[in-house]
């Protein structure tokens, strides 16, 4: 037998590459608050990422690029959701998607229907269509806790889980078009997986904390940052609340691709705490800090909900104090608690 070297360089080049296409995937909405943190864990697990910006040369999106192995293995598409052929250019070539993107409106819309719910919609089917059409082998697609506890009709006292869903006439009724809009996109996407074949995962996560990668401000931090600041706005109308550190997150979404047994959805969530025990929490480490802990109205419980079922798959989550101390840690450092803002997702 004659040794020939160059067909060996031919093998070993032939299966980098199909180690290649095995790890490239493509996550939606990259640069913001969620997608920057699992672009962040994917290319230093060694995975080829493509990532969906509206524009790559945006400075919004500059800290991607600073990522370790971003040089490499991260290529930036610009890509709206409604563009289908923009969306199918971004995931051709990826075994897998993350479907993080989503859209959020947070002025008043005068069609909701149009400006709010449909835009979701229509987005999730165009991420399907196009991982459809390109065989991708599995899609996680983060949804929200909002998809889950606004269900009037569920046993008081009982834990809630993955079998309760958001009542979607309840929300038409008391007009909460952001939670209507995750509760059918999720509902959409689940299904359309079911009907084509497509391996779908969903993820539910409570309010997400934690540092930031990007420079604005996304609307769980803006949210977090105003109680800091003796705002009590956003949680008035809660007994209780479900928080998750952003790292986390972004483990449970690589956990549940790697996982081939992972199916359905799945609540991603720290234990709930009570609001004054939040804010008692919040007072003793941060005494300096203007945080509110009397004046809170007394309300019914509120419904707990369980992360047992991605529990059982390993996945673990940090405490509260940690996130808690992180996250401040971060604001004060960038200068966040001491200047005006706007959100920017």
């Amino acid at each position: 037998m004659i040794w020939d070297g160059r067909e060996q360089e031919k093998g070993e080049g032939e299966r980098e590459r199909e180690m290649e296409e095995k790890r490239r995937v493509c996550v939606t909405g990259a640069g913001g608050f969620v997608a920057s943190w699992l672009v962040k864990l994917l290319l230093s697990k060694g995975y080829f990422v493509h990532g969906t910006v509206r524009d790559p040369s945006n400075e919004k999106n500059a800290h991607l690029k600073k990522l370790e192995n971003s040089s490499e293995n991260l290529q930036l598409f610009s890509a709206e959701l409604h563009d289908f052929n923009a969306i199918a250019a971004a995931i051709a070539g990826c075994k897998g998607v993350f479907h993080v993107a989503s859209p959020v409106i947070f002025t008043e819309v005068s069609n909701p229907e149009v400006e709010i719910i449909m835009p979701a919609l229509e987005g999730t089917k165009n991420v399907l269509n196009a991982c459809s059409e390109t065989k991708v082998k599995r899609v996680v697609v983060v949804s929200s806790v909002d998809s889950v506890v606004i269900n009037p009709n569920w046993p008081k006292g009982t834990v809630m889980d993955e079998n309760c869903w958001t009542d979607e006439e309840f929300c038409r009724k008391i007009q909460s078009w952001y939670c209507l809009s995750k509760v059918l996109a999720e509902r959409g996407a689940l299904d359309y997986g079911k009907k084509h074949g497509l391996d779908v995962v969903t993820v539910c996560p409570s309010t997400v904390l934690g540092p930031l990668l990007q420079s604005t401000v996304n609307f769980s931090s803006f949210f977090f940052i105003n109680i800091l600041k003796g705002s009590l706005d956003s949680i008035r109308n809660h007994q209780s609340w479900h928080f998750v550190d952003v790292r986390d997150l972004a483990d449970a979404l690589l956990l549940l691709y790697e996982k081939p047994d992972a199916s359905g959805r799945y609540i991603c969530t720290q234990e709930p705490i009570r609001i004054a025990d939040f804010l008692k929490l919040l007072k003793n480490m941060y005494p300096n800090y203007e945080i509110p802990t009397n004046s809170l109205p007394e309300l019914d419980e509120d419904s707990e909900m369980t992360s047992e079922k991605l529990k059982k798959i390993r996945w673990k989550c940090r405490e509260l104090k940690e996130t808690i101390s992180d996250t401040v840690q971060y604001y004060e450092e960038a200068g966040l608690l001491s200047m005006d803002m706007k959100i920017v997702e």
